[in-house]
């Protein structure tokens, strides 16, 4: 499943560098994610009674003014050939390739609370600096973590959370005890 993903993926991130339309296709491919991620859209997408001119009927009325044609053209391939649990596997290494070669990662950061604007954008400065890339913001609030955030970019874990402050704690003070 992963590798024809991968596949489709890269025929149309040789495309979209082709025409030089990587920032149309991200934006594209972003929104088409998001549409079929949702629950009403995979039932469709993955009904095995929908016929494929069915589902190019459904990619048409919901997708044709919105995304271009090579996109367009995935939807029907995978129709056609009957590969639909492919879609958003390919869509989403799409998304990583364009997003990888315009140097830009994305931050997973989990924390108690909200961060607002201000600590949102001081945050993504600060990441951006540190790996001289540009970084967006995938923030999570996770109220198990007590306090502080806990972050994942580029490879790299940043925890500051509380929770595993305590629990580290909790380990150093059994070891220390039974020493």
């Amino acid at each position: 499943m992963e590798r024809l993903s991968i596949l489709y993926a890269n025929a149309l991130f040789d495309l979209a560098k082709k025409q030089d339309k990587l920032d149309d296709f991200l934006e594209q491919a972003t929104f088409l994610q998001n549409c079929l991620s949702e629950e009403d859209c995979q039932r469709v997408i993955l009904h095995p009674h929908i016929t494929a001119e069915q589902k190019h009927e459904f990619f048409n009325k919901a997708f044709f003014e919105h995304i271009n044609s090579d996109l367009l053209g995935l939807l029907y391939l995978v129709a056609d050939k009957n590969r639909e649990p492919y879609l958003l596997q390919a869509l989403s290494e799409l998304i990583f390739l364009i997003k990888s070669h315009k140097g830009i990662v994305t931050a997973e950061v989990s924390s108690a609370v909200a961060f607002d604007d201000k600590q949102a954008d001081a945050l993504k400065k600060v990441l951006s600096e540190k790996l001289n890339k540009d970084v967006e913001l995938e923030l999570k609030i996770d109220q198990s973590l007590i306090g502080g955030p806990y972050i994942y970019v580029d490879g790299y874990y940043i925890d500051w959370t509380v929770k595993t402050r305590l629990r580290d704690l909790t380990v150093h003070m059994k070891e220390g005890c039974s020493a």
